[in-house]
């Protein structure tokens, strides 16, 4: 009998668990569906037909545009571009926020004001951060030129976006800049979920600071680490605003990304339909890249 009832509250519970979380999820599934889901599927419709984007008449042509996406010397040529910055997003952004996690946890409380002023670039609007580097590496009287200037001790000119393919590393630099302090914060965030009886019976061992952040503390990140490089690798495969912003894909191409080859498609030569297709192909190549990625770098999440 007391079996019975015992059975009898936890199905009542889980039915009332479940009623909850229907109720909660329901308008979180709505957006997602309305805001993401849809766009998706519309995308990869409108990819069939040709369509200015504005006229009401659609023609449909099948897998046309694909098929000249397939050759399109362009998409790729911007497909690469996008690994570039994703490579270096990676192995400038990650190591760099790590290095200033562990700073700061290694100083506590007593380094609070570095934690603000570091994370102040992450909080600037990605448009403002563009035309502050676009003045101050402007060719004629930018920042840069006027430093070299005053070393060099006679009128020197230094063009940093305007030439290739220094654009585009000038580019990455920024997205860095911009992007190093997200991931600073959640390496800090990942050593505070590390119980500090672990440093303590590391210290007692005999271990030095560094022993125990390189053979404890860093490997007991690998979960962050993986995270941060996915979030990351994703993030680079369609930055947009930015780069827009600072050459609009100039000069020749050399800072082309497929988000900005998508908007000149679409936005400027009204080629809708096109645009589409372009957009549609950055969603399986971001896809694919982001499974391919967690395939190959798997981490032991439990310690």
């Amino acid at each position: 009998m007391e079996k019975n009832k015992n059975i009898g509250l936890a199905e009542a519970r889980a039915r009332s668990i479940s009623k909850a979380a229907v109720v909660f999820l329901t308008p979180a599934l709505l957006l997602i569906a309305v805001f993401i889901v849809y766009p998706v599927i519309d995308t990869f419709i409108i990819s069939g037909f040709k369509w200015n984007g504005i006229s009401s008449d659609k023609v449909f042509i099948g897998l046309e545009n694909w098929k000249t996406l397939i050759h399109d010397e362009m998409f790729w040529k911007s497909f690469s571009h996008n690994l570039v910055v994703m490579v270096f997003s990676i192995l400038l952004q990650i190591p760099i926020g790590m290095l200033l996690a562990t700073f700061l946890d290694a100083g506590g409380k007593k380094f609070n004001i570095f934690k603000t002023v570091w994370f102040l670039p992450y909080l600037m609007s990605s448009v403002a951060i563009a035309f502050l580097f676009v003045y101050a590496l402007a060719t004629n009287g930018g920042l840069v030129s006027s430093l070299a200037t005053l070393i060099m001790g006679k009128k020197t000119n230094i063009d940093l976006l305007g030439s290739s393919p220094n654009a585009l590393f000038t580019i990455i630099g920024v997205i860095a800049w911009q992007f190093t302090p997200f991931y600073m914060v959640y390496f800090i965030a990942g050593y505070g979920n590390i119980d500090p009886c672990i440093y303590e019976a590391a210290v007692i061992d005999g271990a030095t600071r560094g022993q125990y952040l390189r053979h404890i503390a860093i490997p007991m990140l690998g979960p962050i680490f993986k995270t941060s490089c996915t979030m990351s690798l994703i993030g680079s495969l369609k930055y947009f605003d930015l780069i827009w912003t600072m050459t609009q894909g100039g000069p020749a191409g050399s800072t082309e990304l497929m988000a900005t080859y998508m908007y000149k498609l679409s936005f400027q030569q009204f080629n809708m339909s096109y645009g589409s297709t372009v957009a549609a192909g950055m969603f399986i190549l971001i896809t694919a890249i982001a499974l391919l990625f967690n395939k190959v770098f798997r981490v032991k999440e439990d310690y």
